[in-house]
């Protein structure tokens, strides 16, 4: 009984470091696995992860004016524009000059769209919310107002801090939705992180052939700013949704 004893136990221990071996090389062999697959859109002008259903453009007085007939009929195997950020303000007055008719436009060929605001980290977040929200309408199915902060303009992490949470409370309870923030890597890393990390994180990280190197979870992802769109002259960011249709859904304002 003594050597079935010891047998059985042998089992369950080679059994043991079985099943954590395996663990061991799933963990260190993931990240390979589900790499995105990028693939040269020659129409698009630029590498695409095609394995996100889900791709969108953002643009502002740059672009100058855009054909969005052309935007929305550019089509390359699975790959089309799905939505579109669209600037509206910066700082505590500017408004840019295409805002109006590039989401009137958009709208037109049911493009969803949503509108951004450009931070100044200098100035107050309470009159930079003032000036988005007295100049943008978002309607049921669009995107959730954005936040694009990336500069702090020589303010301290607590005063960009607090400036950036004045911005979000008031934009939030003037739209009824959480905010998008937008940002780079090392920016949100060293101005953000630990603060906001329970709003929705649009990450710009360019020339990465894997998935943005953050640690929170990310809902959009700027992958590239030389693309090319049909009825666009200049160059735009182009983006990927992190998720299915169904989220994409549930996200738009309802």
């Amino acid at each position: 009984m003594a050597k079935k004893v010891r047998g059985f136990g042998k089992k369950i221990f080679y059994t043991v470091i079985f099943l954590i071996a395996c663990s061991v090389i799933a963990y260190y062999f993931k990240d390979r696995f589900n790499k995105p697959v990028f693939i040269l859109y020659k129409e698009f002008g630029i590498y695409i992860p095609v394995n996100y259903q889900i791709h969108g453009i953002d643009v502002s007085r740059h672009q100058q004016n855009i054909s969005w007939d052309a935007v929305k009929q550019m089509k390359v195997n699975n790959v089309a524009v799905g939505f579109a950020f669209i600037k509206a303000t910066e700082g505590t007055d500017l408004i840019d000059e295409q805002f109006k008719i590039n989401m009137r436009n958009a709208l037109a060929v049911q493009i969803p769209r949503g509108a951004y605001h450009f931070f100044s980290g200098n100035k107050s977040g309470k009159l930079q919310a003032a000036n988005f929200v007295e100049n943008v309408y978002l309607k049921k199915g669009d995107l959730p107002p954005v936040l694009d902060v990336e500069q702090a303009n020589g303010a301290s992490v607590t005063d960009l801090q607090q400036r950036v949470a004045d911005w979000l409370k008031l934009v939030e309870k003037r739209y009824k939705v959480k905010p998008i923030i937008y940002s780079n890597i090392s920016f949100y890393n060293k101005f953000l992180a630990g603060k906001f990390d329970d709003y929705p994180l649009w990450v710009a990280h360019y020339l990465e052939r894997n998935k943005p190197r953050i640690l929170r979870n990310w809902t959009f992802w700027q992958h590239n700013e030389t693309g090319h769109v049909n009825g666009i002259k200049a160059n735009v960011d182009f983006n990927v949704f992190n998720g299915d249709s169904t989220a994409f859904n549930n996200l738009l304002i309802k």
